[in-house]
């Protein structure tokens, strides 16, 4: 494989980093071209050197650094894992987060992480966004990318006519009701849909399930999308 700077077309992507190439390893070894190796890298202990990883997964890997010079542009990467993109579609019988239009790849990742630390693994994603196999999406991730079901929709609409069964909540500025007003038990299907950084929800979506604001002082004027994204999350996780 003639590996590039990462581009949206391109079939395959890659990990910076030792701590996502161990998720990407573990949940998506099939997916896996080859392991690459800084000829810098030392290993901290038996539990996370890449050798013994690779040698025991029968992984292919090689020690390259014009391949690190090419695709990495932080000092501090040493390890990187080059995979095929995959399909894994949302599960309809789980909840789901609903992204719509999001375009940060640092927010993208954070709320991915946080989703699978509160049992949120199933990502919809409404086009046109960010790219979710961006590296650096994967990198802010800390690998929880390869943990969750990924979807992709061209309308909210498209998504909700597969998944009519689901409650939305469609977390806006405008919403109708507080966060702090809902309780569990929640239904066992259910959306959390939240929007564009710098646009939110556009004021159709308070025609959509239930419309949720999440109050704070008049301070500042909203709150960033991933610490949103966390609060509610919070709220409706079922972990204990």
């Amino acid at each position: 494989m003639d590996l590039k700077k990462y581009k949206h077309e391109a079939a395959y992507s890659y990990t910076l980093g030792m701590a996502p190439t161990l998720e990407l390893i573990q949940y998506h070894r099939e997916a896996i071209d080859k392991v690459y190796v800084h000829p810098d890298y030392v290993p901290r202990d038996e539990s996370y050197n890449i050798f013994e990883v690779c040698s025991s997964q029968d992984l292919p890997w090689e020690v390259n650094k014009k391949v690190f010079d090419r695709l990495s542009a932080k000092e501090n990467v040493y390890v990187i894992g080059v995979f095929s993109k995959y399909s894994a579609p949302v599960a309809a019988d789980q909840p789901h987060i609903v992204l719509v239009n999001p375009s940060n790849s640092g927010n993208l990742g954070t709320i991915i992480r946080t989703g699978v630390g509160f049992g949120l693994k199933n990502l919809a994603i409404i086009r046109p966004a960010v790219d979710p196999y961006d590296p650096k999406t994967i990198r802010s991730s800390m690998g929880a990318l390869f943990h969750i079901n990924l979807s992709f929709f061209a309308s909210f609409q498209e998504y909700q006519e597969q998944f009519f069964a689901h409650r939305i909540y469609s977390f806006m500025l405008k919403g109708q009701k507080s966060l702090r007003e809902l309780h569990p038990p929640f239904p066992p299907l259910f959306s959390l849909v939240f929007g564009n950084e710098a646009t939110g929800l556009p004021d159709c979506f308070l025609d959509y399930g239930e419309s949720i604001i999440i109050r704070h002082s008049h301070a500042i004027d909203s709150l960033n999308l991933s610490i949103a994204f966390g609060i509610a999350a919070h709220t409706f996780s079922q972990c204990e």
